[in-house]
Formats: C-alpha cells, sequence, structure tokens
C-alpha cells in the first residue's frame, strides 16, 4: 500500500536494528483517515471470504481493526491482555509474548463472543515474530472457529513472522513489508495489498 509506505518514510522512526516507532499514526495516535484507507483495503482482499467476525489484540491494533471491521460490516473483538473482575466465565485464553515489550501475557476472550460458525479475519498493528497472531489462532481455534487469514499494517520481512503463519496454513495480508533496515534506512517488499 504505496500510501502507508509514503507514511513511514515520512513519520516512522528506526530505533535500533529493528524496531519501527510510529507512534504519529499507528501506535499511540491514531490518522483515522489513513486507518480508514487500511480498514478499507483489508476488506476489500477478504470481501470474496464471508468473514463474520474481526480480531485483535489491545491495544495498537484496535485502530485498523474497528475500520476493517466497519468495512465488512462485521463485529470487531479485541483479545485483553488483562483479565478483569467481570471476565468470569467462558474465558479463551493464550500466551502471547510481545517483541517490543519484552514480556509474556496471557490473552483472553469471552467464548460467547466466538462460535463454531465465524469466519476471522484478524488485524494486527506489526508482524515480527507471530506470537500475537499465533496466540489469537489458538483462542479462535478453541473457539471452532475457522480462520480466514491475518491483516497486519506493517510486516518486518526480516523476522520469522510470516513462515511460523504459514506453516499454520494460515493466509497473510501485509500492507507494508519492511525487507531490512540497512544504514538508517527502511527498504520495502512488494505488499500483499
Amino acid at each position: 500500500m504505496k500510501l502507508l509506505e509514503e507514511r513511514i518514510l515520512k513519520d516512522g522512526n528506526i530505533l535500533g536494528d529493528n524496531i519501527l516507532k510510529v507512534d504519529i499514526f499507528l501506535t499511540h495516535q491514531v490518522d483515522f483517515q489513513l486507518m480508514q484507507e487500511i480498514g478499507q483495503v483489508f476488506a476489500d482482499s477478504y470481501a470474496q471470504a464471508g468473514i463474520t467476525k474481526v480480531v485483535t489484540i489491545e491495544a495498537s491494533g484496535i485502530a485498523p481493526a474497528i475500520y476493517s471491521a466497519q468495512a465488512l460490516n462485521v463485529p470487531m473483538i479485541f483479545a485483553k491482555k488483562h483479565k478483569n473482575i467481570t471476565m468470569t466465565e467462558g474465558i479463551l485464553t493464550a500466551e502471547v509474548y510481545s517483541f517490543t515489550k519484552q514480556v509474556t501475557s496471557t490473552v483472553s476472550i469471552a467464548s460467547k463472543f466466538l462460535s463454531k460458525d465465524d469466519k476471522v479475519l484478524i488485524i494486527d498493528d506489526f508482524l515480527a515474530n507471530g506470537q500475537a497472531a499465533k496466540g489469537l489462532i489458538e483462542i479462535i481455534t478453541q473457539a471452532g472457529s475457522q480462520v480466514v487469514g491475518v491483516g497486519i499494517v506493517i510486516e518486518k520481512s526480516f523476522q520469522d513472522g510470516r513462515q511460523v503463519l504459514e506453516d499454520m496454513g494460515v493466509q497473510v495480508t501485509s500492507l507494508a513489508r519492511i525487507k531490512n533496515f540497512e544504514n538508517g534506512q527502511l527498504n520495502f517488499m512488494e505488499a500483499d495489498a
């Protein structure tokens, strides 16, 4: 997605060897017009798949997920990283390691929001090692739902996340694929959509 790549080049900051900070439009402050475009691209990519739910993990995946759900006209569910006192029964959980936070969290979704009839599109902000998407796939599978695909806003293609998901038989659609960070510059690969 050319518009996204241009925004990454304009406003993204490289931190170290493999961290990209995009807090000005995605991970802290949200550019809703860009998110609407992103949501529409994901919706167009999966328009014929019969998607019934969009799922993400809080927090940075929520913006692209909600706009994708809106464009698909389906509900959006987000896995919570901290179980609250109202989540008392029928909880589906998985352990997820966060690459950027370097912590493992137990993420949860109430089982009443997913059924065996659901066809689910997972949306997330970044794909690095694939652990967040893998955890969501585990939860969705526990519910008996079908994972149709994983939509990623920014993929770090130099890490193994895509391979992890494809080895699980899941289609990955990334809008911006970073080949590498070389001499403080971003190099892109051809995106999926």
